[in-house]
């Protein structure tokens, strides 16, 4: 049993392919699928069923193939154990971000990033929280930034900032005289939310549950994964829709003035960094975690006077 050969076993069950494994880890089909059956022949079991495409692993192969990742990284850990001992960070680091934290957060701590690690390479990816957790568990991805709790026993999630959730409501609603509102003052017919997918959605309809009940806009159903998009309908088409506190950074003077805050405590959520428990990388990504600690006003890292709204 060899490193490679787990890699190898790795890969395919991560792309559920013996010609994609193979192109990931740089060899051919034929080498590739050669050292996982030399694998089997070891172990006298078989990892994948082949029959079936894609491919899946069988039932005493789903243990082995868990075992496998334990394995890699500790064996990773020992290759970061060196270049821990370097002066210069280095390497790859692979994100997962969801698309209502991504435009907020990215674009200057990149920048900001980049520019005091230039031996990294950062490979970042907007997908829903589902995908960044499965990529996660699959070891496609390093990291994740993401709304928690998620209640998977597998990772590890570091709280970086409670944030607020605020509405911004057209000029013609009933909301626009109030200064403050509470969620019992919503209306679902006149909101505007992400589509399914989305774990802010499952949170604004949490802070509205009591409103759950209600229609939403009787003539159209509009499905959009962008808060940007949101925003936009509410200022040409009336009604209303709830953005998290770090989007208002990117609003004019004329639209903060559409906007209006909960009353105390207000609905927040909490954004972490997440990662497998047996993480490798861990400079890095605790190089990441600070620049983002710096990044982040004081008053959204702590948690007083918040309403935690779950996914």
């Amino acid at each position: 049993m060899t490193v490679t050969q787990l890699e190898y076993v790795v890969a395919v069950d991560t792309y559920r392919s013996f010609v994609a494994a193979a192109e990931k880890c740089f060899v051919t089909q034929p080498t590739l699928s050669m050292q996982v059956q030399k694998l089997e022949d070891t172990l006298g079991v078989k990892i994948f069923d082949r029959s079936k495409q894609p491919v899946v692993p069988t039932e005493i192969g789903e243990d082995i193939i868990v075992q496998a990742r334990v394995l890699l990284a500790e064996h990773q850990k020992i290759k970061e154990i060196i270049t821990d001992r370097q002066k210069d960070l280095a390497g790859e680091l692979k994100i997962g971000i969801i698309p209502t934290v991504a435009p907020y957060l990215l674009p200057k701590l990149i920048s900001k990033f980049m520019a005091k690690y230039p031996q990294v390479k950062l490979m970042v990816w907007e997908q829903t929280t589902e995908q960044i957790i499965h990529q996660i568990k699959s070891g496609v991805l390093d990291c994740g930034i993401l709304s928690t709790p998620l209640h998977e026993a597998s990772l590890t999630e570091t709280p970086l900032f409670y944030e607020n959730f605020v509405a911004y409501v057209a000029k013609n609603s009933r909301l626009a005289p109030k200064k403050h509102i509470t969620p019992d003052d919503i209306e679902m017919s006149e909101l505007w939310l992400l589509n399914e997918g989305h774990c802010m959605r499952d949170q604004v309809l949490n802070v509205c549950q009591r409103r759950k009940s209600s229609r939403g806009f009787q003539h159209l159903e509009y499905n959009t994964g962008s808060i940007e998009t949101l925003k936009r309908m509410v200022d040409q088409n009336d009604g209303m829709t709830i953005l998290p506190e770090l989007a208002l950074s990117e609003l004019t003077e004329k639209q903060l003035d559409k906007v209006r805050y909960f009353k105390s405590p207000e609905p927040a959520r909490e954004i972490s960094l997440v990662t497998q428990k047996n993480f490798v990388k861990r400079r890095m990504i605790d190089s990441l975690k600070n620049e983002i600690l710096d990044f982040i006003p004081k008053r959204l890292r702590t948690k007083k006077k918040k309403e935690m709204i779950d996914i």
